[in-house]
């Protein structure tokens, strides 16, 4: 485990111990939101998304994150093969909505929200987070309209063609307070 994070109050699990955690993606993906973050001491950045999916794919527990073409954050993510997915308490909301609402390109969110940045396994987590999953990428793929087989989410969600990037990552450690 990494000694910073036992510091902190985190407790290290396997990625098996989330089939025994009370994790409820729908929940904590829609409803509480999460960050994306990529990059390490040298350069990170953080955005919150509220889209994902936590499950299994090529028999281990994988998170999948979409990022768009515009976001700061993918400039990271696309350089580095780990991520991480951080959760946070409710008295955390204000920060989150502030990372993303703003770019890291324009402002310090850790200065600007109080979000103290932790460096560890390859990526950057937060402090405050209580449950933090380090993914190792292992697929990205651009999504394509061409692809949609029910075009219906274009318009509402792609008008400026701005399609997502889709990453894949199998979750290597959970940490969780």
């Amino acid at each position: 485990m990494s000694d910073i994070m036992k510091k902190l109050g985190f407790k290290e699990e396997t990625a098996d111990k989330l089939y025994d955690m009370d994790f409820n993606p729908f929940k904590k993906i829609d409803k509480d939101w999460f960050l994306v973050t990529a990059g390490d001491e040298s350069g990170w950045n953080t955005m919150t998304a509220s889209w994902g999916f936590a499950g299994i794919i090529w028999g281990k527990p994988a998170f999948i994150t979409v990022i768009r073409p515009q976001r700061y954050t993918k400039e990271f993510i696309d350089k580095t093969e780990t991520f991480s997915i951080c959760f946070f308490k409710e008295s955390e909301r204000k920060a989150l909505s502030f990372c993303g609402s703003n770019s890291g390109r324009d402002c310090d969110k850790a200065e600007k929200t109080g979000l103290r940045p932790v460096f560890t396994d390859d990526t950057t987590v937060f402090e405050q987070a209580d449950m933090v999953l380090i993914c190792e990428k292992v697929y990205v793929q651009e999504m394509m309209e061409g692809c949609f087989t029910n075009e219906s989410p274009i318009q509402p969600f792609y008008s400026a063609g701005d399609f997502h990037t889709e990453y894949i990552g199998i979750v290597k450690k959970v940490y969780v307070k």
